[in-house]
């Protein structure tokens, strides 16, 4: 899947409609037998008609053919929509240097000295080391990939992963990346050569990172740029494409970790009629589900609490309480 800033989902299609399918997925929603995906959680693109309402779930009909360019990354949306979605959602990307400096702390925190990945330049630039990470005393790469990382209201992840500058679409090299992802991916390429290995600690890498996003539309976007970006590594490292097996299950992975949610209640975001979009009044927001029910049900569900999965319990332990973990 040859991908620019724009990741498009009609490839994704092409690739495998299942592949498409899980990153749309929402578990908190979804039962045994019957998925639930994600919804637009933004009044953009009601004007496209059926299917694109704020609570409509976002489907692979709504986002390929005829609807292939719905989507796209903040950059490339016109200036109006930007300053719409400034104005109602308090959405404001931050600048890949920026995200940079705030990763590094994390790092300088962890390994216990600075530089480790890379030299933060005057310019809002970096220069990449481009030795092999070493360790401190008592810590591993391998103790590195699974520490767990979260970042919040995520939009497209630039904390997480950095394919591009969210602000200036500008395509990042591989080897100057800088999101946390990025830099657990790099110590599992510099410590195993072996395919399944790999695949085995990227998963791992992937398990240990979170984020949760309130639009649709922004969410979908950070778990296709997760999901290129390990199409990224993997073929940096062996010089193919990894197979769609292992892509399902790192889109299986990515729809748990990247979820759907208000910040500033852990439910699923559905704010009142009134309060459509100001996340800072969070007081007035009502619970209304993103699919029909009957009257007595939005009462019994007011507040839905949104879930996430415990990977390293033995075993896993899916359906868990974001807001549990807070406490």
């Amino acid at each position: 899947m040859p991908c620019g800033i724009d990741v498009s989902e009609d490839n994704i299609l092409k690739k495998s409609p299942e592949l498409l399918n899980a990153l749309l997925k929402d578990h908190t929603t979804s039962k045994k037998d019957e998925q639930c995906n994600i919804f637009w959680a933004t009044s953009d693109y009601e004007s496209l008609g059926d299917g694109f309402g704020y609570y409509d779930q976002i489907s692979p009909e709504c986002i390929t053919g005829d609807n292939g360019n719905v989507i796209m990354p903040r950059v490339l949306k016109n200036y109006d929509t930007q300053r719409d979605r400034i104005r109602g959602m308090a959405e404001v990307f931050t600048p890949s240097w920026v995200c940079n400096a705030q990763n590094n702390l994390i790092d300088n925190a962890w390994f216990g000295r600075e530089g480790v990945f890379n030299i933060e330049n005057v310019d809002h630039a970096w220069t990449t080391n481009p030795d092999k990470i070493t360790f401190p005393d008592g810590k591993t790469w391998q103790d590195y990939v699974r520490d767990t990382r979260l970042e919040i209201t995520c939009g497209e992840a630039p904390y997480l992963v950095s394919r591009y500058d969210t602000t200036t679409g500008e395509m990042i090299p591989l080897e100057n990346r800088i999101g946390l992802l990025d830099r657990k991916l790099r110590v599992v390429s510099e410590n195993v050569d072996n395919s399944g290995e790999w695949l085995k600690w990227a998963q791992v890498a992937f398990k240990s990172i979170y984020g949760f996003e309130w639009q649709g539309d922004n969410l979908l976007l950070a778990r296709e740029n997760l999901l290129i970006t390990f199409i990224d590594y993997y073929r940096a490292k062996f010089g193919r494409d990894p197979v769609l097996k292992s892509l399902k299950y790192i889109a299986y992975i990515v729809s748990w970790n990247l979820w759907q949610m208000d910040g500033l209640k852990g439910t699923i975001p559905n704010p009142s009629e009134d309060n459509s979009s100001n996340l800072l009044e969070s007081d007035n927001h009502s619970q209304m589900l993103p699919f029909e029910e009957s009257d007595n049900e939005i009462d019994r569900k007011k507040s839905i609490d949104c879930l996430i999965r415990d990977w390293d319990a033995r075993p896993p332990k899916n359906k868990i309480p974001f807001k549990i973990l807070i406490k």
